[in-house]
């Protein structure tokens, strides 16, 4: 990714917070400040989606739900795009909430769809492979 350095005033309890963030996760404070503000103008973008770290790392997922954007555009995809059965489907989402997964989708794609294609990799055998020492697990 193409990077430019700006000089920018940052208001001293902003800067201790980044640190904080930065020591917590283990990095610098610039690849934790750059992902801060990555997500303040993904969340600007599109009200209504959060970021929350999860075991496989930050996601982008629907605000007030545990559920993450991809999972709803991948049932979206798994019923032909069809948006009243994927209401149907999701009946306790209010319209915006799907809205705003939807928004998401559009505006950052490519993410969302590198997602799917991972989670469509996960399978009985992948894990066997992954984690031989479940293989024996409930005998």
């Amino acid at each position: 990714m193409l990077t430019v350095q700006k000089s920018l005033r940052i208001p001293k309890d902003i800067i201790e917070e980044i640190e904080e963030v930065a020591k917590d996760s283990g990095r610098d404070f610039t690849s934790a400040a750059n992902e801060l503000l990555t997500e303040g103008l993904k969340a600007h973008r599109c009200p209504g989606i959060v970021f929350s770290e999860g075991v496989s790392g930050k996601r982008a997922r629907i605000a007030g739900t545990g559920i993450e954007v991809w999972e709803l555009v991948a049932a979206y995809k798994s019923v032909n795009k069809d948006y009243k059965r994927l209401r149907k489907t999701y009946h306790w989402l209010t319209e915006q909430q799907i809205k705003s997964a939807m928004g998401y989708y559009a505006l950052y794609a490519e993410e969302i769809e590198n997602l799917i294609s991972e989670n469509e990799g996960v399978t009985a055998v992948a894990i066997k492979k992954k984690f031989p020492f479940l293989a024996g697990a409930g005998r």
